[in-house]
């Protein structure tokens, strides 16, 4: 029997073991391995700005705000990190954004090697499709697609950033931010988000339809893509832009509504910078994380909008996290199908089946247990500096990975900073795959239990 020399396990045992990981599994371990190489590559010397190397907790968070594209930061990452430090946060920012099985079929592209059935599992899994059909040739896609809206952004970005930073800081801010933005990563290297560009109408459409375009999902952007040839869209798609267009319009409403006369965000803009600080506000919390405004200034109305839509997020297959549109959609649907008394959850002449409803269930369910869990156990933590919004607001943008923060992020305690590294990953990786991962598969079983229906309401 072969051995393996390293570890002291027979060969065939290796092979049983790697057979019965589940396809949730491997990706909850990729995804941690990355964040541990991050952490290490950050705490080096050579990462720190200064030459001293941050803490090995501090590097652990960036690393994973960086790798679940959520954009919190417990230091500046502009201040802190060299141009090294710097870069490995971008790649991080890029390989979380599109996810690793994205870059592992990348490489796979390059050396020639054939993509088998338990990669497209993975791939499966990670893009949160049901069937093989086309998976490959998405993932083609999905890369040539990103290359080249990333590369659009570059070129817009320099156009403003060269004339006020010179040709190599320009192109660099211009790179960095244009991956950070379509990633929906919401890290910058201002140190102040997009506060000095709150009025710059040009870095404000660039920026917000760079995270648009990611959070929208690659399912989506294929199948426009792909509507001349065959010139229908899935409910999928129609449901994604349907519920797009209501939360955007929605929110731009309502943010200035209430933020209209305040004095500390839009009350002393002009109504034209008002409308774009507005609009900007009401896009950015759907998980980019980039801020104009200055979270810290709205009034309470505004940040309890902002919470909400920072849990609805981005939607499936997409750069951003969130409960996603769709699953928001779809719950409404089902409460309106049942206040009509009706069985069938039918829209755009589409009938959406129960499994459906319960999965969105699921998600909605465990995501909102998750966030008051961690809101109360932070309340215990972080209590002397910070009220319950505040921390409310803190877990929403972590479990969205959207990245805004009131201010608490830096001054977070060393459980604090674990416990937002935890609801990151969470966040990234959805709580349903996590829960598979976890718990052991069973069978269903052959027979089932008389029904009764129990009162409620």
């Amino acid at each position: 029997m072969k051995v393996d020399v390293e570890k002291g396990l027979p060969m065939k045992s290796m092979n049983q073991l790697l057979r019965t990981i589940t396809p949730s599994q491997i990706l909850v371990l990729g995804f941690l391995s990355f964040i541990m190489i991050g952490a290490f590559l950050l705490k080096l010397p050579v990462s720190s700005a200064n030459g001293d190397s941050i803490s090995f907790l501090d590097a652990l968070f960036t690393a994973t705000s960086a790798l679940s594209v959520t954009g919190l930061n417990v230091v500046n990452p502009g201040e802190t990190f060299s141009l090294f430090g710097e870069i490995v946060i971008l790649c991080l920012i890029q390989v979380g954004g599109l996810g690793f099985m994205a870059f592992t079929t990348l490489f796979a592209f390059l050396i020639g090697k054939k993509i088998g059935f338990k990669e497209r599992l993975l791939l499966l899994e990670a893009f949160n499709k049901v069937d093989f059909r086309g998976i490959v040739k998405m993932i083609r896609y999905i890369l040539i697609f990103t290359a080249v809206i990333e590369g659009i952004g570059f070129v817009l970005l320099s156009i403003r950033f060269v004339p006020q930073f010179g040709i190599e800081k320009g192109m660099y801010f211009a790179l960095f931010h244009s991956i950070s933005a379509f990633n929906n990563a919401g890290f910058d290297l201002f140190g102040t988000s997009l506060l000095s560009y709150q009025t710059d109408f040009y870095v404000n459409l660039v920026i917000s339809s760079l995270f648009i375009i990611g959070g929208i999902g690659f399912v989506l952007i294929i199948e426009l893509l792909e509507y001349r040839y065959v010139r229908r869209v899935s409910l999928h798609t129609k449901m994604v832009l349907a519920m797009t267009g209501i939360l955007v319009f929605v929110g731009t409403l309502l943010v200035l509504a209430i933020e209209w006369n305040n004095p500390s965000t839009l009350g002393a803009l002009p109504i034209g910078d008002k409308l774009l600080a507005g609009y900007f506000h009401a896009v950015t919390p759907r998980t980019a994380g980039f801020d104009s405004l200055g979270v810290h200034h709205l009034y309470p109305a505004t940040l309890f909008i902002t919470i909400m839509l920072m849990f609805v997020g981005a939607s499936p297959s997409s750069t951003g996290g969130g409960i996603k549109t769709t699953t928001l959609f779809t719950l409404l649907l089902a409460v309106w199908s049942m206040i009509r008394g009706r069985n069938n959850i039918v829209i755009f002449k589409r009938r959406i089946p129960y499994d459906a409803v319960y999965k969105a269930l699921t998600v909605t369910v465990l995501s909102l247990t998750l966030v008051l869990v961690v809101t109360m156990i932070l309340t215990i933590t972080e209590h002397k500096h910070a009220d319950l919004l505040m921390i409310l607001f803190e877990a929403v943008s972590a479990f969205g990975t959207v990245g805004l923060t009131m201010g608490l992020t830096p001054l977070l305690t060393d459980f604090g900073k674990v416990l937002i590294i935890f609801v990151m990953i969470i966040g990234r990786l959805g709580p349903i795959t996590l829960a598979y991962a976890i718990a052991k598969s069973k069978r269903q079983k052959p027979y089932r239990y008389p029904e009764e229906k129990p009162l409620i309401g």
